[in-house]
């Protein structure tokens, strides 16, 4: 099997970095039109320093679903004003909806996260939902974003929950990396781990440990530090390409057995996958002092180490079991793992790195 490795076309960061959004526009197509979340319309675009009316960049305002409905009427919007540029600016709905819309009109796209939750803008994949929000499947774009534009100021006016769960998501990274590695597992691209994916998912990992306490610190007082720029840059561009060019493994397939459990649904993904993380090394039987490291930064940061931290205080063993199995369901990551992994092996990495947290408290 090939090793493979995917990339955005252009990244660029920066506080301020908004203002050459129509410069970047300009140079991929015609006319551009930014599909903005309700909130990136009000707090971001109307007290940007640019005209966009002057500048020829037409706004569209997300109407709240990443869904079939929803995707429509973005089609029909690029298509009688003749967009050849789409811009999603928001949150993870409003950009995977205008990665999907801009791919199946083959026209550019540009990513502009507003949070730092997650390390979905850089990659080529975007989750659909019904109108009702329930998930539908992932939808593969034939390639990734033609740019991805992240204003660290926007970032840091945000709450600092976004970026610590952005830190929880990126923690995965090298360890489910290590894994897909070890048991040369397919990564998101479909190939396997190269040494430059490998290497970006450890300095995700490194960067994290040392700057994460001090960005979140900077990111409570909205003011953007040298700290706060590396963790952007974690969360989004080495996280995003760690995941996709060496894989996923068992944080991000536990994270998705904990959302089968109501009482999850109030917390973020990044949130969920930091239990994963230190329940997946219980399961591979992790060296003790990475085990330790994990847990201090976790503490430290504000993420998850309890169950109960996840509102599952009170969870019965029959739905955290529940969770498991769902966790290890065939098409899951979970088998990314070395062994043969089983609900049971995976329930008991749960409970046990939930009693490990609690110990610590």
């Amino acid at each position: 099997m090939l090793k493979k490795a995917v990339f955005p076309s252009k990244y660029l960061q920066g506080a301020g970095a908004l203002t050459e959004l129509p410069a970047l526009c300009a140079a991929l197509g015609k006319r551009a039109m930014i599909l903005a979340s309700p909130t990136a319309a009000s707090n971001v675009l109307a007290k940007a320093r640019v005209d966009w009316a002057a500048e020829g960049i037409a706004i569209e305002v997300f109407q709240g679903e990443c869904c079939e409905e929803e995707l429509a009427r973005v089609a029909e919007l690029i298509k009688r004003k003749k967009i050849t540029v789409l811009v999603g600016m928001g949150g993870g709905k409003t950009i995977d909806t205008a990665k999907i819309a801009a791919d199946r009109a083959r026209i550019a796209v540009v990513v502009v996260p507003t949070i730092a939750s997650t390390d979905a803008p850089t990659s080529g994949c975007a989750v659909l939902y019904s109108k009702d929000g329930i998930f539908d499947k992932v939808f593969y774009q034939r390639s990734n974003p033609d740019a991805v534009l992240v204003d660290t100021a926007v970032i840091a006016a945000a709450p600092t929950r976004f970026l610590v769960s952005g830190m929880g998501d990126a923690l995965a990274t090298w360890f489910e990396a290590q894994s897909c590695v070890r048991t040369t597992s397919v990564n998101e691209c479909g190939g396997l781990c190269t040494a430059a994916g490998l290497s970006i998912a450890r300095l995700c990992y490194d960067t994290l440990l040392s700057y994460g306490d001090a960005a979140r610190i900077a990111n409570d007082q909205h003011v953007v530090t040298p700290a706060l720029e590396r963790i952007v840059e974690a969360n989004i561009l080495l996280s995003g390409l760690g995941f996709e060019s060496a894989g996923l493994a068992a944080a991000h397939a536990i994270h998705n057995g904990l959302t089968a459990l109501p009482e999850t649904h109030a917390f973020y993904h990044g949130e969920k996958v930091a239990f994963g993380v230190l329940a997946g090394l219980q399961l591979s039987d992790a060296a003790p002092a990475d085990v330790d490291a994990v847990y201090t930064f976790c503490e430290k940061v504000g993420l998850p180490t309890t169950l109960a931290a996840l509102g599952l205080a009170k969870v019965s063993p029959q739905a955290l079991a529940k969770a498991a199995a769902m966790a290890c369901a065939p098409e899951q990551s979970i088998h990314h793992e070395a062994g043969t992994i089983t609900p049971e092996k995976t329930l008991a990495a749960m409970i046990a790195a939930d009693a490990i947290g609690r110990s610590r408290q």
